[in-house]
């Protein structure tokens, strides 16, 4: 028989801890930065907590194949779940849980500084991708545009922010450039508040719907 100051533990400790995911799940009831909205498309069950099987299954939803979406899953987490993690929060050991709520914590370097540090859009560092790299038409980026900006944002020192960099936007770039190559402005846009994930799932689904009727 358990001793019962052990389960008193026990029971305590599995107490602090739907606490703690009830918590996390109240950003939900606040108006979220675009940061947040960007992250949340990934958060599955809205628990405001994203282990790596639920970045999987939002890969997978927007188009990714196995082999993309699970190491895209396996870097994602593994990068951002320590950087991530709110005061007070134990997280549980080898799950790499990415927070909602303090994904502005894990912002990394070598970016186009579209988010500010509060996870907030900044037009000005949005309409500046453009105005630089946007050479060949005002509202599109190239595959060899898009790698000149990426080379323009590199800072030397900051290795993971660079291939951080590096795989957000090449994935972005393979899921949504049109016929012709371009990556265009207003897709870009939609990027940064998470909407063009709804809406590659909502077009990856309509296509199986298709394909059953055929």
């Amino acid at each position: 028989m358990g001793s019962k100051p052990a389960e008193t533990a026990a029971a305590g400790s599995q107490q602090q801890q739907q606490a703690e995911e009830s918590s996390l799940a109240d950003v939900y009831n606040h108006e979220l930065t675009p940061l947040q909205k960007h992250a949340a498309f990934f958060d599955r069950n809205r628990d405001g907590i994203i282990y790596p099987s639920e970045t999987y299954q939002g890969l997978r939803a927007i188009g990714c194949g196995v082999v993309v979406s699970a190491a895209g899953a396996a870097f994602i987490n593994a990068f951002l779940a320590p950087t991530t993690v709110p005061a007070n929060v134990k997280p549980p050991a080898f799950k790499f849980p990415i927070y909602v709520k303090t994904i502005q914590q894990g912002k990394h370097g070598s970016d186009t500084d579209v988010y500010d540090t509060n996870g907030r859009f900044v037009p000005e560092k949005f309409e500046e991708i453009f105005k630089k790299h946007a050479h060949t038409r005002p509202d599109a980026l190239t595959s060899k545009e898009l790698g000149e900006m990426l080379k323009a944002n590199r800072d030397p020192k900051d290795f993971k922010g660079r291939v951080g960099a590096f795989g957000e936007w090449r994935l972005l770039y393979a899921l949504c450039k049109d016929k012709d190559g371009f990556l265009h402005k207003e897709t870009v846009k939609a990027v940064y508040d998470g909407s063009v994930f709804e809406k590659l799932e909502r077009e990856k689904k309509e296509a199986k719907e298709f394909a059953k009727k055929k």
